[in-house]
């Protein structure tokens, strides 16, 4: 007895971490892979403060994104809750892939034959040390090659590569998607037999009121990263569903000084306005609904060493 029927294809599904250095371009990556936006994106160093989970489909595969914080060297509370995450990221996905700035690596060399940007070379040396100190490999990413001399890649890649810590060697640029491709259908290739685990169309795993927050952050260090230091945050007060269909959001964007409120604010309250304008479209565009955003600039310069700060966004206090 014969059957046309086709046997099933067996289907694969794992989780992909994605490590480096602050401004390395991971969110930018783990968007590019996705093909959609589940990470904010902005001008700030160290804009990811928490594991965010990107979902990337590649035929029968399905590569579970975790976007990390950036790795660098800690000074205060928040810096090392976020590196514990970043490394608890990678404890155990299946594969791990080390995403480098070429740029920054790649810095002219000083008098004393160091690199000029050290402090990037620092964080390099750290992840390196770091997968050492685990026994993991890691997948090394190249990014930003645009424009960068083959040759000048190609030594770089074979200097890192002699670290030990690496599998294989990828070049890519995460902005405009060169080399990506190939990256994820390795990274598809490593991905163990396994159900899936999101559906089809999802893209991201992350609490609605969390992606309300991380995209009123966005808006708000797009508008005034110049102005503005890397304290502060964004907490979502109330996420309340209304009879019409819509959604009503009310948020607290938190700062440390008196000084820093008025910056928020504008003059005439304008500059918060296009925060809350920018976000709210956003916002309506991802939870297709209507949204009606509220925001409150707070002035506590202690709002970086309050435990439940930490456990609205998923990081360890105690790091």
């Amino acid at each position: 007895m014969t059957t046309s029927e086709t046997p099933p294809v067996a289907t694969r599904a794992g989780f992909a971490a994605i490590i480096g250095a602050p401004n390395a371009g991971k969110s930018t990556l783990t968007n590019r892979l996705v093909g959609a936006k589940v990470s904010i994106v902005t001008q700030k160093v160290q804009t990811t403060r928490f594991p965010v989970r990107g979902v990337a489909m590649a035929g029968d595969a399905q590569i579970v994104l975790v976007d990390t914080p950036g790795i660098f060297q800690p000074r205060r509370r928040l810096d090392r809750a976020m590196i514990r995450a970043a490394w608890g990221g990678a404890e155990d996905a299946e594969v791990i892939v080390h995403l480098v700035d070429s740029v920054a690596a790649l810095a002219a060399p000083t008098k004393e034959g160091r690199p000029a940007d050290r402090k990037a070379a620092i964080d390099v040396e750290t992840i390196v040390a770091g997968l050492k100190a685990s026994g993991k490999t890691a997948i090394l990413a190249l990014n930003k090659i645009d424009g960068m001399r083959r040759d000048t890649l190609l030594a770089l890649s074979q200097t890192l590569f002699e670290t030990g810590v690496y599998s294989e060697v990828f070049m890519i640029s995460a902005a405009d998607g060169s080399g990506v491709d190939d990256l994820k259908a390795r990274l598809a290739a490593l991905m163990p037999e396994s159900p899936w685990l999101y559906p089809a169309d999802q893209t991201a795993d992350i609490p609605a009121r969390l992606l309300a927050a991380e995209i009123t952050r966005e808006k708000l260090y797009l508008r005034v990263h110049e102005e503005l230091p890397y304290a502060a945050a964004v907490d979502t007060t109330k996420f309340e569903e209304r009879k019409d269909g819509g959604v009503r959001i009310e948020q607290t964007i938190y700062v440390e000084r008196d000084s820093q409120r008025p910056i928020i604010l504008g003059k005439g309250g304008q500059t918060l306005k296009w925060i809350g304008q920018k976000s709210r479209e956003e916002l309506c565009e991802l939870l297709d609904r209507p949204v009606h955003l509220f925001l409150h600039v707070v002035v506590d310069d202690k709002w970086a060493d309050k435990r439940e700060f930490y456990g609205n966004v998923g990081l360890d206090f105690d790091a």
